[in-house]
Order: structure tokens, then sequence, then C-alpha cells
């Protein structure tokens, strides 16, 4: 499966830890049990559990943008630290004061002119469900989670919903093809 980005609106905060003297940019990247609309009748939603094994395994990322060049923080270095509760993914980015443009995005952040954030991961179980309005609703229940990213455009669906329809399609044709092979098998006993 093909790398997916997924978008919400946070209230990031920004705090200067005068003590540690340390810039923290801080806010929820992911909130789970809540559908997103992908597009039509196409819905997410983030099972709580689907993001554990990536926590503890990975060496997750801040990106700004996802835009590899412009890396916030990491958790493999605790510059970046991650933790799920009850609403979603909360996290908490140290920023590099020595990296001009870490501090310009801090400063976008703090002004307010970013204000949404995303993630980037790869589905690794999901399942379908058909909603009471004829739409479709997939549940990522584990994910591959790579990068996390505060985004001036939270809703830039067209990429990556492009490859979640081609995800779609595929499914659709492997489920057909798995019914054409059941038929053929009972026509020919």
């Amino acid at each position: 499966m093909e790398k997916r980005h997924s978008f919400i609106q946070s209230d990031f905060q920004v705090r200067a830890d005068e003590e540690q003297n340390k810039l923290i940019v801080s806010g929820y990247f992911m909130k789970f049990g809540s559908e997103t609309n992908l597009y039509g009748d196409v819905y997410e939603e983030i099972d709580p559990r689907s993001v554990i094994n990536s926590l503890e395994k990975n060496d997750i990322r801040a990106l700004f943008n996802h835009d590899d060049s412009l890396v916030l923080g990491r958790t493999g270095n605790t510059t970046l630290s991650l933790k799920a509760d009850d609403i979603g993914l909360y996290g908490e980015i140290e920023i590099n004061k020595d990296d001009p443009g870490a501090m310009g995005a801090y400063a976008r952040i703090k002004r307010g002119d970013v204000a949404g954030c995303s993630f980037g991961f790869i589905p690794m179980k999901e399942d379908a469900e058909k909603r009471a309005d004829g739409g479709t609703k997939y549940i990522i229940r584990e994910m591959d989670l790579r990068e996390v990213s505060p985004c001036v455009f939270p809703a830039y669906p067209q990429t990556e919903i492009a490859a979640r329809k081609r995800d779609i399609e595929a499914m659709k044709l492997e489920k057909l093809n798995a019914r054409k092979e059941i038929i053929k098998r009972r026509i020919t006993r």
C-alpha cells in the first residue's frame, strides 16, 4: 500500500521553557474515533490502537508541510515526543533554535498562520464498513506511522486522496476476482 496523509485542524500551542531554554510546539496530530471524509461517500476513522506498534518501534519525524528537508524533530533523539490518549495522538516538538527553517515554522505557528496538522502513514490493517447512507467507512486498525506535520493547508486532498482511490479500486478488483474464482470453481466441479 502507498503512503497516505490524513489531515485535521489543531489548536497548536507554543511555549518557551525558559528554565531549560527551549521552544516547544505542542498539539494533537491525530484524533481518534472521528470520521474524516476522504471524498464523495468514502470516510476514514482511526482506531486508537492503530498507532501502538509505531510508537514503540518507529523513529517518527516531525516535518513542516510534509517536507523532509525541514525536519522539526524526531522521536529517535527525543526532540519529538508522542503519546496516545483518549482524544488522539498528542505531540510536543522541541524547536531547534539554530535552524532558521525551524524558527520560521515556529514563528508561523505562534502567530496562528499555521493551525492545521497532518500525519503520513502506511495502512497495515483496515476494515471496511457500509454506512446507513450507502457510503463506506474504512477504519484503520494498524498503521505504520512515519511522520507528523504542522501544515499550512491541512486539506490537500488531491494527491493523497488520489492514492486512496487507487487503494479502494484495487480492493474492489481483488474482491471481484476472488468472486470470479469461486464461481469458476463451482462451475468446473
